[in-house]
């Protein structure tokens, strides 16, 4: 993951600043719904803390997790109300039960290795309460974009696995979660212009909804809540 710390100063314009706000609003309104606050909430590779941030100005008591020196250090920046914590997925520095919901976005193809994959899924679980939940917010290996973003931005280097959901679902189900649910989200892609954001969005509520096209939707994502 040292790559992170090389791209860290410039990660934050790898991607148009309306499309980014897109997804982040998107994710936002999900996370309010599957566990609204207060409540503590472990963000899961959480990069620059652009999501970590936005989720402590709602109310969370939020803790960001990411291997990446480079990356903490502007999430530090950019919210210090934020505890960043560097350390891996697969072997995190907490106890069993610390958080209310722990959630990783666009993390687990970095991860990549299936045995790594599955140790950061149980340890998602492992670290949440009984009843706490858990969201995997990944890329959806069936939508045909992902490898032509994926060569045009730093990050990716070429060495990144797309997950599959049922692999998705294997890992919590290992960790002792119940799968609550599988969905694909999001259809906007980079090059959409913000005078067509409106369309653009539009258009992706409607992909959403219809379910031989929601398949190749961008993300897959998955919900699940650990067993008492």
């Amino acid at each position: 993951m040292s790559h992170f710390d090389d791209v860290a100063d410039r990660y934050d314009e790898t991607l148009p600043a309306h499309v980014v706000e897109h997804y982040l609003a998107k994710r936002m309104r999900f996370v309010l719904t599957i566990c609204p606050p207060p409540a503590r909430v472990l963000d899961v590779g959480c990069g620059t803390g652009t999501l970590a941030a936005r989720l402590a100005g709602s109310g969370y008591e939020v803790t960001g997790l990411d291997p990446s020196a480079g990356m903490l250090s502007h999430l530090r920046a950019r919210a210090p109300q934020v505890e960043a914590i560097q350390g891996s997925a697969t072997e995190m520095p907490f106890g069993d039960g610390e958080f209310d919901l722990s959630l990783s976005v666009a993390t687990m193809h970095h991860i990549a290795d299936p045995a790594a994959v599955r140790r950061a899924l149980t340890e998602m679980v492992r670290v949440v309460r009984p009843g706490g939940r858990v969201i995997v917010w990944d890329h959806n290996p069936r939508n045909p974009y992902w490898p032509l973003l994926m060569r045009r931005v730093p990050q990716d280097r070429g060495d990144e696995r797309l997950i599959p959901a049922e692999e998705l679902v294997a890992g919590l189900e290992a960790g002792q979660a119940e799968p609550l649910s599988v969905t694909q989200l999001g259809m906007v892609p980079d090059f959409v212009p913000p005078r067509l954001m409106r369309a653009a969005s539009a258009g992706e509520r409607a992909a959403e909804r219809t379910p031989g096209l929601r398949r190749i939707c961008a993300h897959n994502v998955v919900v699940a809540q650990k067993r008492g």
